[in-house]
């Protein structure tokens, strides 16, 4: 946690520090469409986190802030890296290949497992394990640009909403104090958007499905290779990381506190999956990496870029716990659109742990306004039901909203399939489909 021993009161940051992680959000958003090739290289993110970091390590360190830098980095950023560099490691290890028919019925088979994985092997790694054998699968048919936004907003985002292994903005809520367990009681929500999305995709590619070439089916129909999946191992492993977060922590170890020595030997939880990870990379054979087109960029680009957000996040982040009251933002429908409009047009991992701080500070500082609401991870359970769902839904609307958008996106256009550009896809797809659903979702469950 970012919380000092001292007092909230007691602390005032100013408007100005905040700028640095301001800027370090627009580089993500903008860079990649205005300076593509600039942008496209690691050593490039890792230098303009370290310039935008500068200035706010000097400012922590001269107004005495610099423990909530340290537990930040330490508490925080490594945990998140060591889980999701796993995650990576392991689903790499996985190769799915075949070629069976492409009927709607298949392909909403494909979406709807790729919605059930996304919550126990991330919306990464099971964007990343199902992408090219659904491309395959499609392969001979005309009409595909459509099955790939759906499985953008159902695989690459909706689908990982059941577990803190679904989302990195959702471990990162579970990181300050919410149950494994508890994300299940956003089930219903999960079940409701993901299902409603199927049930469109369907009756959308039966419409395609229709309008195909004959001899394109016909084509479909004799070309069948049977899926097979090599790499069987990397389950075991990926089970080991799901039960070394559901049960590595204080809430089943007692000698694992928020104190001294006990916070250190959190860090159980770290060492296990990064074995589950050392097993995989032991046991998984290299063929396999390279059928799946393995490489290290992806997870380097993560460390370099959330180094810092997290560096650049911890003055925002005690300026909200500070200050939340005077920004009018009070109410689960404030904090379900707010937190979800800002999660598709930034990264929603910051967001939500943007406005798990506002909902921190709100907590402390007006206790009237949500007396008699149950607390979890120190925040009313309504708003962290709010951070939680919009973040994780609204990172669909763009395809910057979350990471698997743009990697999904991109060997799509490797396969030749042509995906909308930015905009496109906005008001051809996030606005007339995702959207609707997502305020059916606040106006039923919110």
């Amino acid at each position: 946690m970012l919380l000092l021993n001292t007092s909230m009161t007691e602390i005032s940051i100013s408007a100005f520090s905040l700028i640095p992680f301001v800027l370090m959000l627009a580089a993500i958003a903008v860079f990649p469409l205005a300076a593509s090739h600039f942008w496209e290289t690691n050593k490039n993110k890792l230098i303009v986190s370290c310039i935008l970091s500068v200035p706010v390590i000097i400012y922590l360190a001269y107004t005495s802030l610099s423990i909530s830098l340290f537990n930040t980095m330490v508490f925080d950023y490594i945990p998140f890296i060591i889980l999701l560099g796993s995650l990576f490691i392991i689903t790499g290890g996985i190769f799915v290949d075949g070629d069976i028919e492409a009927k709607p019925a298949v392909n909403t088979l494909f979406l709807a497992i790729g919605a059930l994985l996304a919550s126990f092997m991330g919306t990464t790694g099971a964007a990343m394990l199902l992408i090219r054998p659904i491309i395959h699968t499609n392969k001979e048919r005309k009409f595909k640009v459509h099955t790939i936004l759906f499985f953008i907003g159902i695989i690459a985002n909706c689908g990982g909403l059941l577990t803190p292994l679904g989302d990195p903005p959702l471990f990162m809520l579970y990181l300050r104090g919410a149950p494994f367990e508890w994300f299940l009681n956003l089930a219903p929500m999960w079940a409701f958007a993901n299902g409603l999305l199927l049930i469109i995709y369907y009756f959308i590619d039966s419409f395609h499905y229709k309008r195909e070439a004959k001899e394109d089916i016909k084509m479909d129909k004799m070309n069948q290779i049977p899926i097979s999946i090599k790499g069987k191992w990397n389950f075991v492993w990926l089970l080991g990381v799901i039960l070394s977060v559901a049960f590595l922590n204080k809430q089943y170890l007692p000698f694992i506190t928020d104190e001294g020595i006990g916070k250190l030997l959190g860090f159980t939880r770290e060492v296990t999956i990064a074995l589950m990870a050392i097993l995989s990379l032991a046991m998984t054979s290299k063929t396999i990496r390279e059928s799946n087109k393995f490489t290290w960029s992806p997870i380097v680009e993560v460390a370099y870029l959330f180094f810092g957000i997290f560096i650049t996040m911890v003055p925002c982040i005690l300026y909200l716990e500070t200050n939340a009251v005077k920004l009018g933002i009070v109410s689960a429908t404030q904090f379900y659109f707010s937190a979800g409009g800002l999660s598709s047009i930034l990264d929603n991992t910051p967001t939500a742990v943007t406005f798990h701080s506002l909902a921190l500070g709100l907590s402390s500082q007006f206790d009237t306004l949500f007396e008699g609401i149950p607390l979890v991870a120190g925040i009313p359970v309504t708003l962290l039901k709010a951070i939680s769902v919009g973040a994780v839904f609204f990172g669909s609307l763009t395809y910057i909203g979350n990471g698997p958008n743009f990697m999904v996106k991109a060997i799509a256009e490797e396969n030749n399939i042509k995906m909308p550009d930015f905009f496109r896809y906005i008001f051809k797809f996030s606005m007339l489909v995702l959207f609707p659903i997502f305020v059916l979702v606040y106006l039923i469950f919110i």
